[in-house]
């Protein structure tokens, strides 16, 4: 009986789980894009073609790895750029 009891339990926590991590990944888009937004510069007359560091944040964050979130919080941060809204 406590097995059926644990597994309803964990039936209802995993689509949960599944929100948050896209809530997560949302949010790493949206870092990924406001650090090449305003801190990668290709052309102009200062390029900036950001750290190799955020450059792969931000390239994890794409590709729906949310390991880069802490580096591109920081790297906005760094830069005096508010971070965008989180969920």
């Amino acid at each position: 009986m406590k097995l059926v009891q644990w597994t309803a339990a964990l039936a209802l926590l995993l689509p949960l789980s599944t929100v948050a991590h896209a809530d997560d990944v949302a949010y790493c888009q949206a870092l990924a894009a406001k650090y090449q937004a305003t801190l990668v510069k290709i052309s102009g007359h200062n390029p900036n073609p950001g750290t190799a560091e955020g450059n792969v944040a931000a390239y994890q964050c794409l590709q729906g790895n949310t390991a880069g979130i802490p580096v591109l919080e920081r790297k906005l941060r760094d830069g005096k750029i508010e971070l965008p809204a989180r969920g």
